[in-house]
Formats: structure tokens, sequence, C-alpha cells
């Protein structure tokens, strides 16, 4: 699963991966929760023939997808990640997966390794791309029409099985769209779920290292650059595991 995660790349960084001309002003964020605004891109949306506009836009959404369908959200429990091998079927995710496939950029992201001391004894991990940069996460978007009217962009992230790096700590891991496939996992106009099931697997074993770090990541106020800190010390702030860990999947 993904639980949390990180984006600390300057503006010009993500305008040059993504092929965006213009990105938030979005600021280092070092312990993303479910709930809290995120950045995403998307296909343009009814772009001209012709314009040499760029093909992607990136927005803000809300992490944690609320189905267009739903009528009181408050009795769902919190879609954050949904299973790459089942979106296509399941009623929540079904629309987005074939109509609104954004990618989600990020840092790097943290799993916790439970113990036999149940959640207090969790070990997190900072997991990140071995040779640095950003990686874009396979993603899901959903616009949810409130009963006063107004809009609110949902995401969701999609996940997979783990690779040989992350299954000794979870069983599954985000999906990591490559740059040479954002076009086709985007294009939602010509290609459906099927033509993109190849993408869905996980990243090649060697493609991200895992860092122990303190348990301070645990808390959703702590957000700065020491939480991706390596710290060998399995005792280290002994704290209760993210509410992530809590959350249901689908």
């Amino acid at each position: 699963m993904c639980g949390r995660f990180a984006l600390t790349a300057m503006p010009e960084e993500l305008r040059e991966v993504f092929g965006v001309m213009e990105a938030e002003d979005f600021p280092p964020r070092y312990n993303i929760a479910p709930t809290q605004p995120i950045l995403i891109v998307r296909a343009r949306q009814n772009l001209p023939p012709g314009s040499n506009r760029p093909m992607r836009e990136l927005m803000l959404a809300r992490w944690g997808l609320i189905p267009g369908w739903a009528k009181d959200p408050s009795k769902l429990p919190l879609l954050f990640n949904a299973r790459s091998e089942t979106a296509h079927e399941k009623a929540a995710f079904r629309a987005a997966m074939r109509h609104r496939r954004i990618l989600v950029p990020a840092s790097g992201f943290y799993e916790w390794r439970r113990s036999d001391k149940g959640r207090s004894g969790a070990r997190p991990f900072w997991i990140r791309p071995r040779q640095g940069g950003i990686v874009a996460f396979a993603g899901l978007l959903e616009t949810y029409l409130g009963a006063d009217g107004s809009e609110i962009d949902t995401a969701a992230v999609l996940t997979t099985r783990a690779n040989a790096t992350l299954a000794p700590i979870h069983d599954r891991m985000p999906v990591v769209i490559a740059p040479d496939a954002f076009s086709r996992w985007l294009d939602c106009k010509d290609s459906e779920p099927r033509d993109v099931a190849d993408l869905l697997g996980p990243a090649d074993d060697d493609f991200f290292e895992r860092v122990p770090v303190s348990q301070a990541v645990n808390k959703v106020a702590n957000d700065n650059p020491d939480l991706q800190a390596r710290c060998d010390d399995d005792e280290a702030a002994a704290e209760p595991s993210p509410p992530g860990e809590q959350l249901s999947l689908l």
C-alpha cells in the first residue's frame, strides 16, 4: 500500500519531467497523508486540434477518492489506494480507470514493516528511487459534486504486488509509470484499461532503495527533511503506527 509519501521537487523540475507549462507553487512536503491536497498530472482537457499548448497539466486534488455516485462520503472507507488488478471492475474506481487516469508525482514514499510488537513496533522505511529524482505513481481522478453544488477533485494511488526490494516490508507497492509511458497511461480517449494493463506491474527490483527512518514520521504534524534521515535504532521514538494502517482499501 502507499499511506504516506513525499514530494520535494522544485516547480522547474516538475515542468521538465512532466512536460507541463505551469507548476503549482507547491511547497516541499515530507509527510503527505490521506485527505491532504496532492499534486496530480492529467491530460489537458478540451485542447483544440493543432494547439501548441502542452498536452498535460498539473492540478491539486484531495488524496482520497470519492466516487461520483456517493451520496454520503462519510459512510465510505477512505479510498486513498486502489488495487490495480481489480480497479477496472470495482464500482468505486471503474469509471475513473476508464476515463480519468492520472500521474501522481512523488519523491518517494514511506512503508511500515510490522513486528511481533503489533502496531507500536511497526518499523518505518523511506522508499526512494535509487537514482534520485521524481517518480510518477499511477493514479485515478474523480470529481465529486457535493450536495451544496461544490466540486471536489479527489484521487487515489494504484498499487500492485511488491517487488523483491519491498517484499520484506510489505506485500504491496505503488504502481510506477515510466516517463516513456506517460502519454499512453494518460490517454483515456483512445485506450481502455486493458490497453494499459501491461503498465501495472511492480517496478524493477533495483529501482527503489529502502532507508530505515525514525518513527517520528508516524505523526502527520511532523513534516520536515529529518523524517528521511537514516535511523538504524529499531526502538527510536516509538509511537503508534500511522492512520493509513487502519484505513480500508479496495
